[in-house]
């Protein structure tokens, strides 16, 4: 079950219309959540090479809020850069758009950016937005503290019940569309 007072402290925004930009750092502030914003994916993609060179020591984020449309290098492509990448890897990805997209270019867009979810505009109210983004976060968590490390130089144990358990996810509120990672 997701708790909704769970710590959401940094957050990063890819977005060039001004008005959302401002609107989604004014929720950002609202919720205690650091804010870090690029107007283009040229922008966002420098910040992630200098993350990886580590010559970026401020907390780094655990959701990507990428407009799919953006200057220069397109918010797909900006999500495929934070795959890649050592250190922000494995954050939330979330693709937002005001364009509508058949099936298909969604299937498209999605894969490319390795992307968690995909939104459209006009965004939801702010109470919804910030549950949609908090269960999309925790099911990224979820998938990554699940995943299993490879074994380097030796062959990997024999397969036994984990002490753990096994993992929920996260289940639609019934409110969404028949997909659940399309918002």
């Amino acid at each position: 079950m997701m708790n909704e007072d769970v710590s959401l402290s940094t957050w990063m925004v890819v977005e060039d219309e001004p008005d959302i930009y401002d609107v989604l750092l004014a929720m950002f502030e609202i919720w205690g959540i650091e804010g870090i914003a690029f107007v283009d994916g040229g922008e966002a993609v420098s910040w992630i090479e200098d993350v990886d060179k580590g010559a970026i020591t401020s907390e780094l984020p655990e959701l990507a809020l990428l407009d799919i449309r953006v200057p220069e290098i397109p918010g797909p492509e900006v999500g495929a850069r934070l795959r890649k990448s050592g250190r922000l890897g494995q954050m939330a990805i979330v693709l937002i758009t005001a364009h509508r997209l058949n099936r298909d270019e969604e299937d498209q867009v999605k894969q490319l950016a390795q992307a968690d979810a995909l939104i459209y505009k006009p965004l939801p109210p702010m109470p919804e937005l910030r549950k949609i983004l908090a269960t999309i976060i925790e099911k990224r968590k979820s998938k990554t503290h699940s995943a299993k490390p490879p074994t380097l130089g030796h062959p990997p144990p024999p397969a036994t019940e984990s002490p753990l358990g096994k993992s929920e996810g996260i289940k639609p509120d019934g409110n969404s569309p028949s997909r659940s990672d399309r918002i």
